[in-house]
């Protein structure tokens, strides 16, 4: 009997694929000194959720990143609450807008114990992924499965800044761990659901280095360089007794048998994404000034602009092998600056893309304003915190709700996102 040939997916047409993002983190346990962060509460899209789609629309997008709050849908044990989930579903399918669903953007339910820490965390998401690919797999079929897993690991494993609160190598290896195996079990819960239907497109942020990275500060910066892919290398198997940091993890109590598994259980992404922000993707290294990284001892940051999308974008194609996309971009700043980045972003990757890259999307962060992280440490009311990164701005309305006002960046992306001619096949 011949096999049947896979039916091409969305993104493998040629063009150059248009999307947003929603801000989605959700880190919902507090304690004294820290409040709870969930941006859909802070940004009023729990209320304003059909107008939002709508907006993503009207700015041309043909997808949109947008992740589902764990939290509320899972608020016991065994227990699934999806109504708000049901209608924004519902939402996607009234518009026409294709949903890229982030399972996991931060954060786990408040039931969890220890959070990422606790043994059954990776059963724990892949039943969650399992129940929202049954619900929705119908209109449903592309997934992140972990945003961002490497600032999962690094927050919550090295920093010791959101919970667990684990701090130092044998915390970073315990979220990997975690992390990367809650991954790979999430992925094949959904494929086994799917099918050949399910499309997963793995997300990772930037992180490059500048200025003294070959004196002083080039041991540090060379396992930088590697640790910025550590729990993609895991999910996707590559970590064996050559990987540079497989010293590090078994020193920290990753043993054979679990390397042996992940080996063994490797999940690919069909495409890989990058986030790259060109004022804070690339750290600076400074002659005799050591930073420890982080929010609590940040490095440096320079404007990479160009030069480092392109790196960033061209390296992930060659590693990976396979398509790659543009899931995060954006500057904080006036709407003419904003404009300025749409342009020369959005520019280079059609260069690439003439050159013969295999570059099928390019996503602006986000749709409309967000709040910075560091509101979850603060005191003051959410405006101290806005950050001015949207197509549409956010605007106090004076009664606890927040307008979207459309700026000039809206225009912009919705003319380079319906150029049809511009962003049709190379070939």
């Amino acid at each position: 009997m011949t096999a049947r040939a896979r039916a091409p997916r969305w993104y493998e047409d040629g063009a150059l694929h248009f999307g947003l993002g929603i801000e989605d983190t959700f880190v919902p346990q507090a304690r004294p000194g820290e409040r709870a962060i969930d941006e859909y509460e802070l940004t009023d899209h729990y209320r304003r959720f059909r107008e939002d789609l709508g907006l993503a629309v009207d700015a041309g997008a043909t997808f949109l990143r947008w992740g589902v709050p764990w939290y509320r849908v899972s608020p016991a044990p065994g227990r699934w609450d999806w109504s708000w989930v049901d209608r924004v579903v519902d939402r996607f399918g009234e518009l026409g807008l294709r949903p890229v669903i982030d399972l996991l953007h931060y954060g786990t339910p408040l039931w969890l114990d220890d959070q990422f820490a606790h043994p059954d965390y990776p059963k724990v998401v892949a039943e969650y992924a399992v129940a929202f690919a049954e619900r929705y797999g119908d209109t449903v079929t592309d997934y992140t499965p972990v945003n961002e897993p490497m600032i999962h690991a690094l927050f919550s494993g090295a920093y010791g800044y959101w919970p667990p609160y684990l701090s130092g190598d044998q915390g970073l290896t315990t979220m990997v761990r975690a992390l990367a195996e809650g991954f790979v079990r999430t992925q094949q819960g959904i494929g086994d659901v799917l099918g050949d239907r399910a499309t997963f497109l793995h997300v990772d942020a930037s992180m490059r280095y500048a200025g003294d990275v070959a004196g002083e500060h080039r041991a540090q910066v060379e396992r930088l360089r590697h640790q910025a892919h550590l729990v993609e290398d895991l999910v996707t198997g590559r970590v064996d007794d050559a990987h540079p940091l497989v010293g590090l993890l078994r020193a920290e109590g990753l043993d054979d048998p679990t390397l042996a598994w992940f080996a063994e259980q490797a999940v690919r992404p069909d495409v890989m994404g990058m986030n790259y922000y060109p004022r804070i993707s690339t750290e600076v290294f400074e002659d005799g000034v050591h930073h420890g990284g982080g929010f609590a001892d940040p490095r440096p940051t320079q404007d990479a602009g160009v030069a480092g999308l392109v790196e960033v974008l061209t390296d992930a194609e060659r590693r990976h092998g396979v398509p790659v996309m543009l899931t995060e971009t954006s500057v904080t700043a006036p709407a003419a600056d904003r404009v300025a980045w749409l342009h020369d972003s959005v520019e280079a990757i059609r260069r690439l893309r003439a050159d013969g890259h295999r570059v099928v999307g390019y996503t602006w962060w986000p749709v409309f304003d967000m709040y910075e992280w560091t509101y979850r440490h603060g005191t003051g009311p959410r405006e101290d915190y806005l950050l001015t990164m949207g197509l549409w701005d956010l605007v106090e309305d004076g009664s606890g709700g927040l307008d979207r006002r459309r700026t000039p960046v809206a225009d912009t992306y919705r003319q380079l996102a319906t150029d049809r001619e511009a962003n049709a096949s190379p070939a």
